[in-house]
């Protein structure tokens, strides 16, 4: 994972996409990740959730507790700290998904926000129908019809990393 997430940072910065989201050192140091979180952390916050979240996106957090957006169509990943429910982030998308497609509602209800807080795309977590349920991972756009499902967090980074190559031969 720290190889993708390296990989998606270097070529995000030498397009120049990482500009808008990215601090001035986490463009100098090609890195746009920050200092891993701490295990207590992330216990404390699945403490609070009532959940025991995906190892995967333990292992990322373990890597770099929130992640800059590489460029305008991708979320920024929050700090563990800061994760939450969608529900109680933007109770007015769940209420108005669920007027209509009562199924997507409840999905929204329990679905916990990782990235994108105040953007216009989202990355959430949803977990399993039990404990050892799967999780989906969806990014969910206001600019895109419905969700567009990942079989993982090494999925969605993967991605990503395509959607910066194809950019760069495009700009070549």
């Amino acid at each position: 994972m720290k190889e993708l997430l390296l990989a998606i940072s270097i070529l995000s910065v030498k397009l120049g996409d990482a500009n808008e989201n990215a601090s001035k050192f986490q463009i100098q140091s090609q890195w746009l990740g920050f200092e891993p979180a701490k295990t207590e952390e992330i216990i404390k916050t699945e403490k609070r959730l009532h959940v025991i979240l995906p190892e995967d996106y333990k292992d990322f957090l373990k890597i770099t507790n929130g992640f800059s957006a590489p460029n305008t169509v991708e979320p920024t990943f929050m700090k563990v700290e800061e994760i939450d429910y969608l529900k109680n982030i933007d109770s007015e998308l769940v209420e108005i998904w669920g007027e209509g497609d009562v199924e997507m509602g409840n999905v929204l209800k329990k679905s916990i926000l990782i990235a994108g807080k105040d953007e216009e795309q989202y990355f959430l977590l949803i977990p399993g129908e039990n404990v050892n349920g799967k999780w989906k991972y969806w990014k969910f756009a206001n600019w895109q019809p419905g969700e567009h499902e990942f079989e993982n967090l090494h999925h969605y980074f993967k991605d990503v990393l395509e959607f910066c190559e194809k950019e760069s031969l495009e700009n070549k």
